[in-house]
């Protein structure tokens, strides 16, 4: 579990593209402090499993799954990645709860200015407008934002000059992929409806229907 506030910024220095799935060599500094081999570390907002590490950098392995539904290997020319170590019990929760599970890619669309701060747009997949809420939060690229605005299929997020010089959205440009992870308590509620609604019980209809009267 995750929170959505970046600890730091670290370097791609290698994704190696499996036939199951792919390996990556991060260079970081301050989340190698009392690191362990099978740590989780959130890596442009998906969790992935330390697998290996030194005093510079660390390995982590992707499943194909993985590989599939982020951006990862999408920008060849961004080799800056957000990093986050899972959250520990009794920590603050700065930005929200995060899974660290990537539910879709989105692509910036537009990026301007309005005084010291930026706002962007994003489009993304339709199918997931229903987890989209104005003023609700979201992971883009494991950075917990806000909603500020809502048009079809896209969304604008206002982020001030701490959050920009200090993520990657220092360096995003038109065009780019990212990592989407929406709010996991809408997607428990849709649940628990979604059950709820199949588990009624009997009508007069149903009863109507299948004979019984």
């Amino acid at each position: 579990m995750f929170t959505g506030i970046v600890e730091e910024k670290g370097i791609l220095k290698k994704l190696e593209i499996k036939s199951q799935g792919a390996l990556l060599t991060i260079q970081a500094k301050s989340i190698l402090n009392d690191l362990k081999v099978g740590d989780s570390i959130a890596v442009n907002g998906a969790c992935l499993t330390v697998t290996s590490f030194s005093e510079r950098e660390f390995t982590a392995e992707l499943s194909s799954e993985t590989l599939k539904r982020t951006a990862i290997s999408r920008n060849s020319s961004m080799n800056i990645v957000n990093l986050e170590r899972a959250l520990r019990l009794g920590d603050r929760l700065g930005g929200h709860i995060v899974s660290g599970h990537i539910d879709c890619i989105g692509k910036l669309i537009s990026s301007s200015p309005s005084g010291d701060n930026r706002v962007l747009e994003f489009e993304y997949p339709q199918e997931y407008e229903k987890y989209v809420v104005l003023k609700g939060s979201i992971t883009v690229d494991g950075i917990s934002l806000t909603l500020a605005s809502l048009m079809d299929n896209r969304f604008q997020i206002w982020v001030i000059p701490h959050t920009i010089m200090n993520t990657t959205l220092e360096n995003i440009t038109k065009g780019t992929w990212v990592n989407l992870e929406f709010d996991i308590l809408g997607k428990y509620v849709e649940r628990l409806m979604d059950k709820k609604n199949k588990t009624v019980g009997l009508s007069k209809d149903f009863l109507s229907e299948n004979g019984f009267i």
